[in-house]
């Protein structure tokens, strides 16, 4: 693939906002927007980074991909919920382009796929930040990109060096794998547990996560269903590049950043305080999923699947402005 000189990021919240204000020091950054008023304020204001980083970038945006020219990669940072929709708006537009999803949980590349044939590379991500603005994002947690090229496509390794090489001269962090299933599987346990305890508890990532020292300690519910997650990785043939509970360990006590009081707020947690769909389907329910083919049984990812859904149920059932 020649060099990347233009890239276009889809879906300008936290993380891709942290993308797109990166990138636009090293190269060319355009955004495809939802609302008119985000474009017009990304082309007239660009986009600020604060915190781990401290940097202003010119962006060209649009909520017409048609208006952006040739692009060289295009990340897609929408939550999960939302690729289809994005994958849609894409057809037909960038053929010269590579794909890179950036979504918790399995199956994104899939979706993209139905839409185009675009070289797609499978990415997670551990970086977060808050978003202040359209124009200003913070940047909070400065941890890893992990890609790699997708199994189901055309996608070479060195495209993915390519653009591990890119973010990383844009102060990303990044690591580029040969197979990301391993590092793509260590993260959805992690994220399956922390996420769905997370969003029934109304507890943002704290240390209690990880304590077991006590009989109703939460930690004990945590490890427990992050092992069940490892059996069935390993019924799938997945091999875990890291163990999640030790993630789990890490980032509860050091906070990834060396902050003692470290409180994230994960995604999941989020939508249930705004009452919003979560990802749940696509993360604690693809573990659910893959058990279910791999012919084993996981009743405590499937329980606190179950649970959140009914959590989403909630919103409906109450409201007293429902049909």
């Amino acid at each position: 693939m020649a060099k990347i000189n233009r890239s276009c990021v889809v879906g300008a919240g936290t993380i891709g906002s942290l993308f797109a204000g990166h990138l636009g020091t090293v190269i060319e950054s355009t955004v495809l927007t939802r609302r008119i008023n985000h474009a017009h304020d990304l082309n007239i204001r660009g986009l600020q980074v604060s915190g781990k980083s401290d940097l202003h970038s010119d962006i060209i945006a649009s909520t017409d991909p048609e208006d952006l020219g040739d692009i060289d990669l295009v990340i897609i940072a929408t939550k999960a919920n939302a690729v289809e929709a994005s994958a849609r708006r894409l057809a037909g537009h960038f053929p010269g382009a590579a794909i890179m999803t950036v979504q918790n949980g399995l199956g994104c590349e899939e979706v993209v796929a139905r839409y185009g044939d675009w070289p797609i590379i499978s990415s997670v991500t551990f970086m977060s930040g808050i978003r202040h603005a359209d124009t200003h994002v913070e940047y909070e947690l400065d941890t890893a990109t992990w890609m790699g090229p997708w199994a189901g496509g055309k996608a070479d390794y060195e495209l993915v060096q390519q653009i591990e090489k890119l973010l990383k001269a844009s102060g990303l962090k990044a690591k580029a794998f040969k197979d990301l299933l391993p590092a793509q599987w260590s993260k959805l346990i992690f994220n399956a547990v922390v996420n769905s305890v997370a969003a029934l508890t109304d507890l943002p990532h704290v240390k209690a996560f990880a304590q077991r020292e006590g009989f109703g300690d939460l930690g004990h519910l945590v490890y427990a269903a992050m092992d069940e997650g490892k059996r069935v990785a390993a019924a799938c043939g997945v091999e875990l590049f890291e163990d999640p509970w030790e993630m789990n360990v890490e980032a509860t006590s050091h906070g990834q950043s060396g902050d003692e009081d470290y409180a994230h707020a994960p995604s999941m947690l989020e939508d249930v305080r705004a009452k919003r769909l979560t990802e749940i389907d696509w993360i604690t329910g693809a573990i659910v999923r893959e058990a279910e083919k791999a012919g084993i049984a996981a009743p405590i990812n499937e329980t606190l699947y179950r649970l959140v859904k009914g959590k989403e149920s909630s919103w409906v059932f109450n409201n007293p402005y429902k049909n």
